[in-house]
């Protein structure tokens, strides 16, 4: 078992607020005050006797810190008000932040139209902070997998759980900026990770186990649905997600890791008010070297990659189908493995267990793969030697299913070896356990939508029972609307807000105006009024016919044209009608 105790954070705190904060660690025996001077922004480490600190300060307690940001009206310091406990990994208390507070170090005088913008940005950060799915362990490395953590060396076990982290997954990394540029304040640093993390006493032939999943949302070309796609040039991919399923049981430990991740080369899907924009590959860009460069770090952490690319293979999702499976061939690697499954096509008409086709196909290379598993008396007796990185068009719904079904598979080698489940048993033949793990993935399945595309996953319902049902089309429908108003008319502003609390923008300390003062064309307001006045005449005119019927279709003809030519004219400049991101250039977020 990996400890951290000597290099823990801090598990409780108080803040006093005067001219400085003191944020005071509660724990048993602690005496470190960590004083930030609310006008030069200073941070200092001072005792708790320290005749600095007065004995009438307001005291508030709170669970930890996200760290600070420059926001238009100066500094800000953001701190978990609220956490609650998930379970415990390996003895360790894992949490979930709840609510936070974003409290300005000081006041100034801002022009009115400052001000705007200053609450503008703040919307930004607390839009961050409310989307579900924040998580920290004061005491316990959250950022890497079982894996990862046994093979290291005693010097970085030495190391404070802010140096030690994988930055792929700390969320708050840019907000500690201040925080890890003093070594001595590391034990206020809290890193925090985004995704998913579920806990669940398990019990099969009345033996009890951990069962454990963990979802970590990378903050690497982290964003939204459509308007992060492809990678970047370093290589990394949009909505890249590491799951990792662990399985506990008197002593032995084991863990399996996927990966999901967007099509790793540089293509774009910008909303346009259709219902599905056609994505577009970029024909400009030397794709390869991004490609070369995705999968070099891929292999260096995780080793072999089997692409299990579930995209269609017509329509408009046929390009890139093809597109990957050529730079795939092209890398020629033995490390890289690719296998394409049709998702929609050999699962029509509700034929939901030819997934099986798929699992069956690459059941060897996961048996090559294995997993990594220690035994109770502390020996590791399996290692994991790659991965499936699974991906779709979202690399949600049609993703998040098929690794449930590796992981499932996965799960029933090694409850085997653990001595949980007899010889000729099946994990999905205990019902108990079935219920808590299909729940479990389709809880992940939402959270990992709710993060890139706002709304909930879709075929959950299949996740859940096993099957597709009618109810489980019907709020596929429903979802599939949410993400469609979503993604044309809020998504800017969540992608502006993602960028500004990770520090792909930062708001300038000189007094110049922001990009939030950009104006709207004047066809983004002129058209829309004029095609609802148009629709509304055509309306009324039906309700209220004219003198002669001639009158009245003349006047349905006349309305309806015009209602109908203004919406056409809005659906092909679609683009300039959507709610854009005014934070980062076009360019950078292709």
């Amino acid at each position: 078992m990996v400890q951290l105790l000597n290099q823990s954070q801090y598990h409780n705190y108080n803040i006093r607020i005067l001219l400085k904060f003191f944020i005071e660690a509660c724990d048993e025996g602690a005496d470190a005050v960590l004083a930030i001077d609310r006008v030069s922004n200073e941070m200092t480490l001072t005792g708790r006797k320290s005749d600095n600190i007065p004995p009438s300060a307001v005291t508030r307690p709170i669970c930890g810190i996200m760290g600070t940001v420059r926001l238009v009206a100066g500094m800000y310091l953001i701190v978990i008000t609220r956490k609650r406990n998930v379970g415990s990994l390996l003895g360790h208390a894992v949490w979930k932040a709840v609510d936070f507070d974003v409290i300005s170090y000081k006041k100034t005088v801002l022009h009115l139209s400052e001000i705007q913008e200053n609450k503008t940005f703040l919307s930004m950060i607390n839009n961050v902070l409310m989307t579900d799915g924040f998580y920290f362990c004061t005491d316990y490395d959250l950022t890497h997998t079982l894996q990862r953590l046994a093979n290291t060396s005693p010097d970085f076990q030495e190391m404070s759980l802010l140096e030690r982290a994988d930055q792929r997954f700390v969320w708050n990394g840019n907000l500690l900026r201040e925080l890890a540029a003093q070594p001595e304040l590391h034990k206020f640093a809290l890193p925090v990770v985004h995704g998913f993390i579920v806990m669940k006493p398990c019990r099969i032939n009345g033996k009890i186990f951990e069962w454990i999943l963990i979802s970590r949302r990378s903050c690497f070309r982290a964003g939204v649905r459509y308007y992060v796609r492809g990678i970047d040039s370093e290589g990394h991919a949009a909505n890249f997600v590491e799951t990792e399923q662990i399985v506990l049981y008197e002593g032995a430990k084991a863990s399996f890791i996927q990966t999901r991740g967007s099509i790793p080369f540089y293509w774009s899907q910008r909303p346009n008010l259709k219902y599905k924009p056609k994505p577009v590959i970029n024909k400009t860009t030397n794709h390869m070297d991004g490609f070369q460069r995705h999968f070099d770090s891929q292999f260096l952490i995780y080793g072999k990659q089997t692409i299990l690319n579930l995209v269609n293979q017509k329509g408009s999702e046929k390009p890139l189908e093809q597109a990957f499976a050529k730079m795939v061939s092209g890398m020629n690697n033995g490390m890289l493995n690719y296998v394409a499954f049709d998702f929609h096509k050999e699962c029509s008409h509700m034929r939901w267990d030819r997934l099986q086709i798929l699992v069956d196909d690459v059941a060897e290379t996961q048996d090559q793969y294995s997993y990594f598993m220690v035994n109770p008396e502390g020996k590791t007796v399996a290692q994991q030697r790659g991965l499936f990185r699974s991906n779709c068009m979202d690399c949600l719904d049609r993703t998040n299913v098929i690794q449930s079904l590796l992981a499932r598979r996965s799960l029933q080698s090694q409850l085997q070896r653990m001595g949980v489940l007899n010889v000729g048993q099946r994990v999905e033949e205990q019902v108990e356990f079935e219920k808590i793990y299909k729940n479990a993935w389709a809880d992940n399945a939402n959270a990992c939508a709710v993060q890139y595309a706002g709304t909930g996953a879709l075929k959950t319902d299949f996740t859940r029972t096993g099957k597709r049902t009618r109810w489980g089309l019907l709020m596929d429908g429903w979802n599939s609307m949410i993400r469609y108003y979503k993604n044309n008319f809020s998504d800017g502003f969540r992608q502006d807000s993602i960028d500004l609390f990770l520090g792909n923008f930062a708001v300038d300390e000189s007094d110049g105006p922001t990009p939030l003062r950009v104006q709207k064309d004047w066809k983004f307001l002129t058209l829309p009024i004029i095609m609802l006045v148009a629709f509304s005449m055509c309306i009324v005119c039906l309700l209220m016919a004219g003198d002669t019927w001639t009158e009245t279709l003349a006047y349905v003809l006349f309305w309806g044209a015009a209602s109908a030519i203004t919406a056409t004219i809005i659906l092909f400049n679609g683009q300039d009608f959507v709610d854009a991101p005014k934070l980062v250039h076009k360019e950078k977020l292709d």
